[in-house]
């Protein structure tokens, strides 16, 4: 069989890896990559075999990127067109004269008939170039690793249109390559992760490098989707904007920059009363009186980031610890319900839920702040109250109107949702929609890879953050962000997305310079404080 000219050609390098990790903003569901991909190739005429040669260039120049003094590779292929981007990379890397070895797990024979034509093409592109084929076998893959001079592995076993349980054949390869030891690149998806929610079944490809094509899958940017893929790279492989413009991306990824456009300029007669005062309402005595540093976090964040006056209410115990923590917060003890009314009365904006508990105490808080008519932000405790009250039967609530935040983690969300917090994980984007749909507002699913449900039902991802954040108070800090932006002047769908991207990029900077282990929640609050400003950049 002939191979076709775009693999027999010199195969010029499609871009620079170094330039591109992020790519576009725009995240798409499997289907949707799948139509942009047909769209090129049916309507556009671009032949699929060269769609193929580019992504399989692509891969080797990312692995020779990350991995320069890479000797010998190998390529685990399954029977799809991921197994053709495979057999590309194998045939580079055996023209740049490193030992490469595909492990198919199709018997030789087989090939021919289960391949589809481009595949077909490049597996024959790989034979013409002397790359050893093996069917794969346990003993004979770690002994041929064990032997191995600085090997990568590379996961060309399934693309994104897999579907159902993984066959046995399929599990074993890939706990083989988990347990390898070895550097781990993934062509287009780590096998085993759900490229629309991240999740996974059984087991998964972890890879330290993922390199996708056509459109970037939503699934790898959140849950353990972002753990199993690792770094990532893009390419659009050169497929004309007119194949995108059919599709609307699923998800966008939050660009900070952009929203941070929306944050008023102070004018140069400003005083505290332009710019905005937010109530903080929580702090309760708990079991052992362990609550009240939660709403004092968030005053702080409030403080920094902008906010002209910054009210507290709190259980009396607490007034003390708040003065001398930050002196310019105006807080007041309060012991019930009516004891808040007064405060309402002066602000612009409530952030309720930090510390707040679940007493009585706590409830007649609530109750009066979702009464209210101002801007929201509901954490923590608050989403547990609105959980379990009928808050469409509250005066002055309407669902469909309402200007709040909600910030809960998969837990609280589980609350909201009535389900399990593995439900919720299991599809993190339709969780945070269900609850936008049930509960009205913005939605802000916090988590690894945070996703923001907008009023308006469109659907946002914060790919900033990091492990060090696992640390109590991320929260409160966050809350009293939103808070601050709200009563700014921002609106809630603005103020949710700066605010959530703002707090991850601190996160980041700050790892950057100290590492993860010790990331505290307030140590996020002077570079926040920078980047609102605009001082320095994400």
């Amino acid at each position: 069989m002939p191979l076709p000219a775009s693999f027999t050609n010199n195969m010029v390098s499609t871009s620079d890896p170094s330039t591109i990790s992020s790519g576009t903003s725009s995240l798409y569901l499997a289907k949707q990559v799948a139509e942009i991909d047909q769209y090129a190739i049916t309507q556009l005429g671009i032949p699929g075999v060269v769609l193929m040669k580019r992504a399989g260039r692509y891969s080797f120049e990312c692995l020779l990127t990350e991995w320069p003094e890479t000797q010998s590779v190998h390529i685990v292929c399954g029977s799809g067109n991921n197994a053709g981007d495979g057999y590309v990379i194998a045939a580079l890397a055996k023209q740049h004269n490193i030992e490469a070895t595909i492990w198919s797990l199709k018997s030789q024979e087989s090939l021919p008939d289960i391949l589809s034509a481009v595949a077909l093409a490049a597996y024959r592109y790989a034979q013409q170039e002397c790359v050893e084929c093996r069917e794969f076998d346990m003993l004979e893959w770690t002994t041929a690793i064990a032997a191995s001079q600085s090997p990568v592995i590379v996961d060309a076993l399934l693309g994104i249109g897999a579907k159902g349980q993984l066959r046995d054949t399929y599990v074993t390869a890939i706990e083989a390559i988990n347990a390898s030891d070895c550097p781990v690149l993934a062509v287009d998806i780590p096998s085993g992760v759900n490229p629309n929610t991240g999740t996974v079944d059984s087991v998964a490809v972890r890879a330290d490098v993922t390199v996708s094509f056509v459109g970037q899958k939503q699934g790898l940017y959140t849950g353990l989707g972002r753990v199993y893929s690792g770094e990532r790279y893009f390419y659009n492989l050169g497929i004309p904007l007119e194949s995108y413009e059919r599709v609307k991306p699923e998800t966008q990824m939050i660009n900070y920059r952009e929203w941070l456009s929306f944050l008023p300029e102070r004018s140069m007669d400003a005083h505290k009363g332009h710019c905005g005062h937010v109530l903080i309402v929580g702090g309760d005595k708990g079991i052992s009186y362990g609550y009240g540093g939660a709403p004092i976090m968030a005053a702080q964040m409030a403080l920094r980031t902008g906010a002209g006056l910054v009210s507290l209410a709190t259980r009396p115990e607490f007034v003390a610890a708040a003065l001398m923590r930050q002196p310019e917060i105006m807080v007041t003890g309060i012991d019930n319900g009516q004891a808040l009314l007064p405060m309402l009365e002066r602000v612009s904006g409530i952030v309720i839920g930090p510390g707040l508990g679940r007493s009585s105490w706590s409830e007649q808080l609530f109750y009066h702040c979702i009464s209210s008519q101002f801007p929201l932000v509901i954490d923590a405790d608050a989403l547990h109250l609105l959980a379990h009250k009928k808050f469409g039967q509250l005066p002055g609530v309407e669902k469909r109107h309402r200007q709040w935040i909600l910030t809960p983690h998969p837990g609280e969300a589980a609350v909201l949702l009535e389900c399990s917090v593995d439900e919720v994980q299991a599809n993190r984007f339709h969780a945070a929609v269900q609850i936008q749909q049930q509960y009205g507002g913005v939605v802000v699913l916090k988590g690894a890879g945070t996703v923001v449900v907008t009023s308006t039902g469109e659907q946002w991802l914060c790919n900033a953050g990091n492990p060090g954040m696992a640390s109590g108070g991320m929260g409160d800090v966050l809350s009293g962000l939103l808070g601050s932006l709200l009563v700014q002047g921002m609106t809630v769908n603005a103020a949710a997305l700066l605010g959530v991207s703002l707090h991850a990029l601190a996160a980041d900077r700050w790892v950057e310079e100290n590492g993860q282990r010790g990331l505290l929640a307030t140590d996020l609050i002077p570079y926040v404080q920078l980047m609102i400003d605009g001082k320095v950049n994400g």
